[in-house]
Formats: C-alpha cells, sequence, structure tokens
C-alpha cells in the first residue's frame, strides 16, 4: 500500500532552510554523512519523489544539473518526480519529472498510480508536505533534528498538528543528529 512519507533534515528550531533558502546548515554538522546513508536505505523503497519548487530550484542549482543532468540518476535512479509550483520550470533533460499546478488533491489519484503500491517521499517543503496533509495523504514524518538553530527560514511544516495525531515510532541517533519516525493519524 502506498504511503505518503514526509522525509526531511530540520534544525531544533523547525526549519529546513534557512531566510536564504540555504542548507549549508546541514552540511555544517557532524554525522551527516552517516545521517545521508540511512536516508538512502528509505529511498530505495520509494518510487515517486514529489517536491515543491523551492526545493527543485535549490536541487537545480546546487548540483548544476542543467549542465549535469546524468547528475539526476545518480540521486535518483528510476524514481518518478513531481514537483509542484505555480510557475514555469526548467525540467532536466532525461528525468521523469512533471510540473503540476492546483492543488495537492487534484494530483493525489495519478501520484498513487504513478507509485504503484510502493512510497512516495515528501521531499519538501514543508508547506507543500501540510498541503499534503490536508488532502488526508501524510502517512508518516521522518526527521533527521541537526543540532543546530537558525532563528528563522523556512518552516518544517507549517500546520498544527495536535500529538493524538501522531505516534512516535522509531528515535535514532547519529553524530549530531537525531532521527525521529511519527506515523501520522489521518
Amino acid at each position: 500500500m502506498t504511503r505518503f512519507v514526509y522525509a526531511t533534515a530540520t534544525t531544533l528550531d523547525g526549519f529546513l532552510a534557512d531566510p536564504d533558502n540555504s542548507l549549508d546548515w546541514l552540511f555544517a554538522v557532524e554525522g551527516g554523512e552517516e545521517s545521508m546513508s540511512e536516508l538512502e536505505t528509505f529511498v530505495q523503497g520509494v518510487s515517486v519523489l514529489v517536491m515543491g519548487s523551492t526545493t527543485y530550484e535549490w536541487i537545480l542549482d546546487h548540483e548544476k544539473l542543467l549542465d549535469h543532468p546524468e547528475k539526476w540518476d545518480q540521486f535518483y535512479p528510476g524514481k518518478k518526480t513531481y514537483v509542484f509550483s505555480s510557475r514555469d520550470l526548467p525540467v532536466i533533460p532525461g528525468a521523469d519529472i512533471s510540473i503540476l499546478r492546483g492543488p495537492v488533491a487534484d494530483h493525489l489519484q495519478a501520484v498513487v498510480e504513478a507509485a504503484a503500491g510502493k512510497d512516495v517521499w515528501l521531499m519538501g517543503g514543508g508547506d507543500l508536505a501540510g498541503q499534503f496533509d490536508d488532502a488526508g495523504a501524510l502517512d508518516e514524518l521522518m526527521l533527521s533534528v541537526a543540532a543546530v538553530t537558525l532563528g528563522a527560514g523556512a518552516p518544517l511544516l507549517p500546520r498544527r498538528m495536535e500529538s493524538d495525531r501522531l505516534r512516535l515510532v522509531e528515535v535514532g541517533r547519529t553524530g549530531q543528529f537525531v532521527s525521529l519516525r511519527y506515523q501520522v493519524r489521518r
């Protein structure tokens, strides 16, 4: 059965990126490489990636994917990708990427069909993950919490979720990261 999993790194004060949409803070934290290897295991069970335009543009820029499109398959081989955006975005040549417009609920059926029973990775941002929750399609939070605070930036999940909807199912530690997994009750 397809599950929608919001898997991301966050700061202690609940930010995904700094006010300039930079993730430099993440790569400066001890244990980042080991934390990424845990994510790779999760990615193997995923058939579809979903992200917002800011996340997509950060990946494009950070990895210079328009100049080196072959890198996409190194990171996400064989993964169908949906990018939610209200504006036109370039598509990486050769990558299976679709740009979607409009409410998440309007596209859920297509995402589920593309997943073919495997997991969907909601990569970010937080508002997009919140939109999936609003549409009743958020099953799990998989958080890697870094030992850093930013004070401002892109929030982890700009929605209110009461504790009766969240069930802690796993806790781990890698370097200066704490990993937390929560089941989300719909």
